[in-house]
C-alpha cells in the first residue's frame, strides 16, 4: 500500500497537513525531530509516526514510504538531506518552500533521478506556476515573464526565518535561460485588481519553475508587502502563523506579466484563499495525485506533473485576465 509520511508535521503548515490528509482519509504516517509533540499528535490523529533528524542516514527511517512531503523549514536544513534520502530510497520528494537555493538543488539532483523531485507544492508556486503557463498562452513566442505577489496579513515565524533564506541568497533574474545575479533590480509597479502597488524584486523558486514551466526565457520576480506582513526583530518571539480568523481575512494575490516576441503584453490575476490556508490543501492534493501514479522523475515543477489546471483545483481559486 503506497504511504505519505509527512515530515515537520508539528509545525504550524505540517499540523494543518496532517489534519487535511486525516479528513481525505489518506494513508499516511508523521514524522520530525520532537518525540513528545509527534507523540501527541500521532495519538490525536491515531497515524503511526517517525521520529529523526534529516542526515546521512535518514533513508533508512523513509521504510515502507511512497512519497514524503516537507513540511519543515527553513528548507535550507531539511531539504538536502531528504531528497538524497529519498533518491536512495527510492521514494518521491515534495515540500512547500519558497527557497530559491532548494530549488536549485532539486535541478541539480534530479538530473538522471528516478524519483521525482517536486519542491513548491503550496503557494506561492503551485498558483504562479500554472498562472504563468495560462498566461503564456495569450501572447504569440512569449519571450518575458514577470510574476508578482502580493503578501497581505502576518507572516508566520518558518516564513520570516525562509524569506531571510531568500534575501540571503541574493537578488537574481533569468536572462536568455540562464539564472544570473541583478544586484541593481529595481523595484516597479503592479496591478492585482485595485490600482497600481509598488513591489520589490526578491528571487523565489518562481525563477527556476516559471523557466522549465513555459521555457519562457527571461524571468523577474517581485514582492508587494502590505501592513505588517513582513515581521522585524527578533524572529523566534513570533507566533506559530495566524490565527483561522487572521487567515481568513486576507486572500492571496499574484499576477503574472508575459510578453511576446511582437510586443504584446498579456496579464492575468490569480486569488486564493489565503496562502497558509491554500499551502496545506494543494500541498496534500499534490501528495494524493503523486500516490496515484501522477509523477514524473527527476525535477519537476507542479504545472509539468498536474498541468495548468492545478491551481483552481483548490476552492476559492479565481484567474481573471487583465
Amino acid at each position: 500500500m503506497s504511504t505519505l509520511l509527512i515530515y515537520g508535521a508539528t509545525g504550524y503548515t505540517g499540523r494543518m497537513a496532517a489534519g487535511r490528509a486525516k479528513a481525505l482519509g489518506l494513508t499516511f504516517e508523521i514524522a520530525g525531530r520532537n518525540h513528545q509533540r509527534l507523540a501527541a499528535l500521532a495519538r490525536q490523529l491515531n497515524v503511526p509516526y517517525r521520529t529523526f533528524t534529516p542526515d546521512v542516514q535518514t533513508a533508512q527511517a523513509l521504510s515502507g514510504v511512497t512519497v514524503l512531503l516537507n513540511c519543515a523549514g527553513p528548507f535550507v536544513l531539511t531539504a538536502e538531506p531528504l531528497m538524497r534520502a529519498c533518491l536512495e530510497a527510492g521514494v518521491d520528494y515534495l515540500d512547500i518552500t519558497a527557497e530559491i537555493n532548494v530549488y536549485r538543488l532539486a535541478e541539480r539532483l534530479g538530473e538522471d533521478a528516478g524519483v521525482m523531485l517536486l519542491p513548491g507544492v503550496g503557494w506561492d508556486v503551485v498558483p504562479t506556476d500554472c498562472l504563468a503557463l495560462h498566461v503564456a498562452r495569450r501572447v504569440e513566442q512569449p519571450q518575458s515573464l514577470r510574476i508578482a505577489l502580493q503578501v497581505a496579513g502576518s507572516m508566520s515565524r518558518g516564513s520570516a526565518n525562509s524569506v531571510g533564506e531568500i534575501i540571503g541568497a541574493g537578488l537574481m533574474v533569468r536572462v536568455d535561460g540562464v539564472l544570473v545575479p541583478a544586484p541593481d533590480a529595481q523595484p516597479r509597479h503592479f496591478d492585482f485588481g485595485d490600482g497600481p502597488v509598488l513591489c520589490v524584486p526578491l528571487s523565489f523558486g518562481d525563477l527556476v519553475t516559471g523557466w522549465h514551466s513555459t521555457g519562457i526565457p527571461n524571468i523577474a520576480m517581485f514582492v508587494h508587502i502590505a501592513g505588517d506582513a513582513f515581521p522585524e526583530g527578533d524572529l523566534s518571539q513570533l507566533p506559530d502563523g495566524p490565527t483561522s480568523e487572521e487567515r481568513d481575512a486576507h486572500r492571496a494575490r499574484a499576477v503574472v506579466e508575459v510578453t511576446g516576441a511582437d510586443g504584446a503584453i498579456a496579464r492575468s490575476v490569480i486569488e486564493t484563499v489565503n496562502g497558509y490556508s491554500y499551502t496545506p490543501l494543494a500541498a496534500v492534493e499534490a501528495a494524493r495525485r503523486v500516490l496515484e501514479g501522477e509523477r514524473r522523475p527527476g525535477f519537476a515543477t507542479p504545472a509539468q506533473v498536474f498541468g495548468g489546471g492545478f491551481a483552481e483545483s483548490i476552492a476559492g481559486t479565481v484567474i481573471s485576465d487583465l
